[in-house]
């Protein structure tokens, strides 16, 4: 079976029932007040009615013969020979080709923590996008329970269906506890999206920002707003890829080993991050830095952005809005990238998690390191080639040549690092 890029109801199909059978009423789910469905006011439910996937076989079942060996009896020697040599499961089962997308909607998006169901239209806007650029079946998976250990043992029991497990929009710091245990316990690759995939496109952009003006990683000092879970992933992801030294910024200052008011997450990245000894709010970070990254929301004042060293660069990926505006950065910085489809240098996760997943898989990896995740970066940066400039620093989502690039990097330093199995 594949997962699909299709809705199964027809475009006209505005008058689906209720779960009672009969049609839903005025003011009830999915109707505006007047009566009229969201679908004849908004375009997003129209696209969204009856969901963005579907399940569909891959093989045919028109005849008794077909459906015996789809099924019974056929299908028992199959599972007879998986119970005998159980890696025989990667061979005959779609496993070693799926993913499980994870969440307890606590983190998404923007919107926070709306819950299992809310948050199902994003999985499977999740699944849909492994599906389109790296052919990866996913299964979208909304978890009632926001408890940490619920969430592992759950997952864990989950995993036999599964190649990858690929965590999605859970809140901070209980994310990094429910990563670290799942790596723990599986040995396939785990993977917590909001973290790592922020943090490989992060990378990669930087790497090309810092070509284009003539310096190394290592000449960077850079500035994160927000400690959540990609502000702290791409802090230690940039201190693993060599930058000169980082900062983070909470809501209460510059996480730094003199204060007492730190989650066991924000104590570990104090001890590593930060090493100019800088104390006070972000705008004091930013003066003289060379680099800002924003993953946190707010407004970055126009004044601290100009106190940034020359030939700054200005990451400002909160979506909807910026914490610097492109036409405020673009005064001060020599590049500018966002979170945002209609900017140029657009920080994109679709950029990463696709490829890396479709890398992982192909070589049964059992799981991601830092250096799989490193090559990814450095793939994806290479794709700008000679065509870089300070409005193209990280290439479209679009361009076909992204994730076979990081598939094959991500596979390479698999087999370079000892952890894939075939």
């Amino acid at each position: 079976m594949a997962a699909e890029i299709v809705n199964p109801r027809s475009d006209s199909d505005n008058s689906a029932p209720g779960v009672d059978g009969g049609t839903r009423g005025k003011g009830s789910a999915g109707f505006e007040g007047d009566g009229e469905p969201l679908d004849s006011f908004d375009p997003a439910f129209a696209l969204h009615r009856g969901g963005k996937m579907a399940i569909q076989a891959t093989v045919p079942v028109r005849d008794k013969d077909e459906l015996s060996l789809a099924y019974t009896p056929g299908v028992a020697r199959v599972c007879s020979a998986i119970a005998e040599q159980p890696d025989l499961v990667h061979d005959y089962t779609w496993k070693s080709q799926v993913v499980a997308v994870v969440t307890d909607g606590t983190a998404v998006l923007g919107l926070g923590d709306i819950g299992p169901e809310a948050s199902l239209p994003v999985m499977e806007g999740k699944a849909i996008l492994f599906k389109q650029f790296a052919g990866v079946d996913a299964v979208p998976i909304a978890l009632a329970t926001t408890d940490a250990d619920e969430i592992v043992e759950t997952v864990v029991r989950l995993a036999p269906s599964f190649g990858g497990v690929n965590l999605e929009d859970i809140s901070a710091p209980r994310c990094f506890e429910i990563e670290r245990k799942l790596q723990e316990r599986l040995d396939i690759p785990v993977f917590h999206d909001d973290q790592h995939g922020t943090a490989v496109v992060t990378l990669a952009a930087l790497r090309n920002a810092a070509k284009l003006t003539g310096r190394t990683l290592g000449d960077l000092r850079a500035v994160i707003s927000g400690a959540g879970a990609a502000g702290v992933a791409i802090a230690k992801f940039l201190l693993e890829a060599g930058i000169g030294d980082v900062a983070v910024a909470d809501r209460k200052g510059i996480v730094s080993r003199d204060r007492d008011d730190l989650n066991p997450a924000k104590q570990e990245l104090a001890e590593i991050t930060n090493r100019a000894g800088l104390s006070g709010g972000l705008d004091a970070a930013l003066a003289g830095a060379d680099v800002f990254i924003g993953v946190s929301g707010g407004t970055v004042p126009e004044a601290a952005v100009a106190s940034m060293a020359p030939r700054s660069f200005v990451f400002a990926m909160a979506n909807p809005d910026p914490e610097v505006h492109p036409t405020v950065a673009h005064k001060y910085a020599a590049v500018v990238a966002t979170g945002r489809s209609d900017f140029p240098n657009q920080i994109n996760n679709v950029l990463a998690f696709p490829g890396i997943f479709a890398g992982a898989l192909q070589v049964r990896a059992s799981r991601i390191t830092e250096g799989m995740k490193i090559a990814a970066a450095d793939a994806l940066a290479a794709v700008v080639g000679d065509e870089l400039a300070a409005d193209y620093v990280i290439p479209s989502p679009f361009d076909e040549r992204v994730a076979p690039a990081v598939t094959a990097a991500v596979a390479a330093a698999a087999r370079a690092e000892g952890v894939a199995r075939r």
